[in-house]
């Protein structure tokens, strides 16, 4: 299976000083299919990586492509808020490094059984880890319009999420949703004609949103991120992140930028001991792919790189 990893040389240069010429511990959030690990284990030939994912395919899959590295491979069946239990089950004090490629990824929307796709008629399931958990038919067969409607909202940032939502209500009355074409169809119906003309494909905000809420993502980010970096990323270790909306990103740049920040109080001339920038920032703001990558790998175009060292105590 070709996979191309997103900014793989730029994630890669930024990693770099936190884990060149010695033992580092790096820890990849998002396992995935393992482009991003690769590169490091190839790069830094005494480097340690713990790869988690919720999904035991891709963790399947690394693995196979990981083998020739695999004694320095830690594959783990986990969400990624668990990672400093993770790295203390298996031993390590803290990690030098930790990428987080967040969203849904390349093994996900590539597998027509797994639902991601509204491209794809496939049955309505959307989980990362499909071995657990509600599926996305049964957010759509379930949920009161008012929660329908908060989630595509929210979630999907959906303009018209008031009259989706009381249509998936009327339409699961009559038969309950298990396949994507019937949701598809759904939302042509309910997504005014001037708005498919200019806003993209109709399905694409209701999917966003359904998947985000049968994974809890968000909800997930916002303990793994303030974990990652205030109980296991080591004085000098860095933190990559790649966020594919803005609801990811936004949070990211909030819990980056509070630690970048010294709470010493503004009219203090010095600075209080323990009060300064936890975080130095990486990045101006966020990064995006440029042209080139994104004309090879369309998955790359709305990305956001945002990076941060951790300041020694």
């Amino acid at each position: 299976m070709e996979h191309v990893p997103v900014l793989s040389d730029r994630v890669s240069e930024l990693l770099d000083p936190a884990l060149r010429g010695r033992p580092a511990v790096f820890v990849d959030a998002t396992l995935g299919l393992g482009g991003h690990s690769a590169a490091l284990l190839a790069e830094h030939p005494e480097l340690t990586v713990v790869g988690l994912d919720r999904d035991p395919q891709a963790l399947e899959i690394a693995g196979r492509r990981l083998a020739a590295h695999a004694d320095r491979l830690r594959a783990v069946h986990a969400v990624y808020d668990r990672l400093p239990e993770v790295l203390d089950d298996l031993g390590f004090d803290g990690c030098d490094g930790v990428l987080f490629d967040l969203g849904v990824s390349s093994l996900q929307l590539d597998a027509d059984e797994r639902g991601f796709s509204y491209s794809r008629d496939a049955d309505l399931d959307m989980r990362m880890d499909p071995t657990t958990g509600p599926t996305a038919a049964d957010v759509l067969n379930s949920y009161p319009v008012a929660d329908l409607r908060r989630i595509l909202r929210e979630y999907g940032e959906e303009r018209f999420a008031g009259p989706i939502a009381n249509a998936i209500v009327r339409a699961r009355d009559k038969q309950p949703f298990t396949r994507s074409a019937e949701l598809v169809e759904l939302l042509y119906a309910s997504v005014p004609a001037a708005s498919r003309r200019t806003g993209g494909h109709p399905a694409k905000r209701t999917f966003q949103a359904l998947r985000i809420e049968v994974n809890g993502e968000l909800d997930v980010l916002a303990r793994a991120i303030p974990a990652a970096l205030d109980e296991a990323l080591l004085p000098g270790g860095r933190i990559v992140v790649l966020a594919y909306h803005s609801l990811e990103d936004r949070l990211v740049k909030r819990e980056l930028a509070e630690r970048a920040r010294s709470t010493t109080p503004v009219d203090l001339p010095v600075e209080l001991p323990g009060h300064g920038p936890r975080l130095r920032l990486l990045t101006r703001g966020s990064e995006q792919a440029g042209e080139t990558e994104t004309a090879e790998n369309p998955r790359a175009a709305s990305v956001r790189l945002r990076a941060a060292e951790r300041v020694a105590a």
